[in-house]
């Protein structure tokens, strides 16, 4: 089965870089991605591709190189269903707000409404891809949705879950640790594996290409996520038992990270991961394990967000009982506001949370982020519904100059790991402050003695 002609539903974080991807490594396939959302759509097709709606490092080159040959971003949903042979879909699978599972369980409507518009449209036979993140068996209730329309097309589901981490997506799809296709085990089935298999095999060494059933894949998604996070938890577990006995958690990190069992990656003590996917597949392996009864797993994975949770907490009141117990009406300089750097990604970013925090105290808060805009810093706060939208536009403001963000300011929070931080001058941001002038490194990027030295008071996560 040779596939022609691909259509991608959802022009995302995943489904845009991929199907950017794949377009560009087989300029034979014709890739189309639709998305209803027309001003998503307008930024993807801008002239100026330093204005595309997603900023990933390289992206803007691939797109440039792809974008109207044989890559093609669009709203016309139902016509890209229709011309296409494999459909990918990539929507938004978000926690649920609402019913049974609420605050859990990974709300599937935007699925539904996927297969519902595809089974309504198509004429011929598709293979379906799973590229959002979703619960374990979500390709049975796909099947049954697609199989029930009467008009005889065959459909095949497949589960290809996505592992890019944002800030390094075109490098993790240009050389990824594995691709993961999942399919049924019959021989149609093995078919549209194949099919998949020999898309990605056109710039992904095959043994890096690995099939299993379908509700392994869909699990594999989830578990990683959490192991990934799991991680982040641990050490920063640690810190807080660094801090209360002057060990530092940085050489316990490199201590145990040199165990080649257990390996460095992320062992980097942080206020907190952030992000689309951790807390949701998370939130989501916590909901499944308890619809099974299955309470001490339950209970298990959900210390990871409880963990992750209380670090942020725990940072943004070391803020205020460091500036004397009180931050009404001082000025906080924040440094970064993404969940992680070379991406304008923010949700769950732990800046959001930081910040509630400190508002709530009466802190004027000042943010710099060099990839996040005004927008979406006041929108992220206005969906916490803390404060009036009023409130958060007056106790914040949000500057391009970061210079802006140090004047008179009483403490500065490095709350994203921008490498641009690195090279600030701090001798005049120092000179900008009042004093004592307090830097909160959440992300440990700085060097601790250096700032130190030119007159910083300094708190870095997990140093006693």
């Amino acid at each position: 089965m040779s596939i022609k002609n691909i259509c991608c539903i959802g022009a995302g974080y995943v489904g845009g870089p991929t199907m950017t991807m794949i377009a560009a490594k087989c300029p034979d396939i014709i890739v189309n991605v639709v998305d209803i959302n027309k001003n998503r759509i307008a930024a993807w097709n801008d002239k100026n591709v330093d204005k595309l709606p997603i900023y990933e490092p390289g992206l803007s080159d691939l797109v440039a190189k792809t974008r109207n040959k044989n890559l093609f971003f669009s709203t016309e949903v139902e016509q890209a269903i229709q011309a296409a042979d494999m459909i990918f879909i990539s929507v938004n699978t978000p926690t649920k707000t609402y019913g049974v599972g609420k605050g859990m369980a990974a709300d599937l409507k935007y699925i539904e409404l996927c297969a519902r518009q595809i089974a309504a449209v198509a004429t011929t036979d598709k293979i379906i891809v799973e590229k959002s993140t979703l619960p374990v068996r979500t390709a049975e209730a796909l099947k049954r949705i697609l199989d029930n329309t009467g008009n005889g097309v065959n459909f095949e589901i497949l589960s290809n879950p996505e592992f890019l981490a944002e800030g390094t997506a075109v490098s993790d799809l240009l050389n990824p640790d594995r691709v993961l296709i999942g399919g049924e085990e019959t021989e149609s089935g093995r078919l549209a594996q194949q099919a998949l298999v020999d898309v990605y095999a056109n710039w992904v060494p095959k043994e890096r290409i690995l099939t299993t059933n379908v509700w392994s894949s869909e699990l594999s998604k989830l578990t990683a996520n959490a192991f990934l996070a799991q991680r982040v938890s641990s050490i920063n577990s640690l810190s807080e038992l660094c801090e209360v006995t002057e060990a530092d958690v940085g050489e316990v990190a490199k201590a145990i990270g040199s165990d080649s069992r257990i390996g460095p990656k992320f062992l980097k003590a942080s206020v907190g991961f952030g992000g689309s996917c951790f807390q949701k597949d998370i939130l989501n392996l916590v909901y499944i394990a308890q619809s099974y009864g299955l309470k001490e797993v339950a209970d298990y994975w959900e210390q990871v967000i409880i963990m992750n949770d209380h670090q942020k907490r725990r940072f943004a009141k070391k803020i205020v009982e460091t500036l004397f117990n009180t931050v009404s009406g001082k000025k906080i300089a924040v440094l970064g506001w993404a969940f992680k750097k070379d991406t304008n990604d923010t949700r769950e970013s732990a800046a959001i949370y930081v910040v509630d925090y400190l508002l709530n105290e009466q802190a004027e808060v000042v943010v710099y982020d060099p990839k996040v805009n005004a927008e979406q810093i006041y929108a992220d706060l206005d969906y916490l519904n803390t404060r009036s939208g009023e409130d958060n536009r007056k106790l914040l403001n949000v500057v391009n100059d970061h210079q802006l963000a140090f004047e008179d300011s009483h403490a500065a929070a490095i709350l994203t790991e921008w490498d641009e931080f690195k090279s600030f001058d701090w001798n005049t941001l120092y000179e900008k402050m009042l004093k004592p002038a307090f830097l909160f490194d959440g992300r440990m990027i700085l060097d601790h003695e250096e700032l130190e030295r030119i007159g910083f008071e300094m708190y870095t996560i997990g140093r006693g």
